[in-house]
């Protein structure tokens, strides 16, 4: 039970900064505009990407999609890394941030979901 509960945190967590970017991003917010110049996306891009990544977000909330979304979810946020890395921003607080919530995404969804658990599962190697 407490697996399952932090699993549900973990994830919690991931979603809702997800859902709160890709609202910014929807309503065209003045500082994700700007922020999206600086590392040099037009602002025509921020309502598509918003867009896909709140369809990233939904697949992953639905328990029989979990996992696709988790896969989408990773994908998005490779870009988001390798944009960071692109325009040479820090390590620690630009670059590794999206990998933080990746850890959440696939942690969260390990500890709730049997199946990816069982998948992960340390087993022994053939003999």
């Amino acid at each position: 039970m407490k697996r399952l509960w932090t699993g549900r945190i973990m994830s919690g967590v991931a979603v809702l900064f997800l859902l709160f970017d890709s609202i910014t991003k929807l309503m065209r917010v003045d500082a994700v505009m700007k922020a999206a110049a600086n590392i040099g996306y037009p602002a025509s891009t921020m309502v598509p990407i918003g867009l896909i990544l709140l369809v990233c977000v939904v697949v992953y909330l639905i328990p029989r999609t979990a996992v696709l979304g988790a896969v989408l979810l990773t994908g998005y946020l490779g870009g988001a890394v390798a944009t960071h890395v692109h325009v040479g921003d820090p390590l620690m607080s630009h670059v590794l941030f999206p990998i933080y919530f990746g850890v959440l995404i696939w942690g969260g969804l390990y500890l709730r979901d049997l199946r990816v658990h069982a998948l992960i599962a340390r087993r022994d190697p053939p003999r």
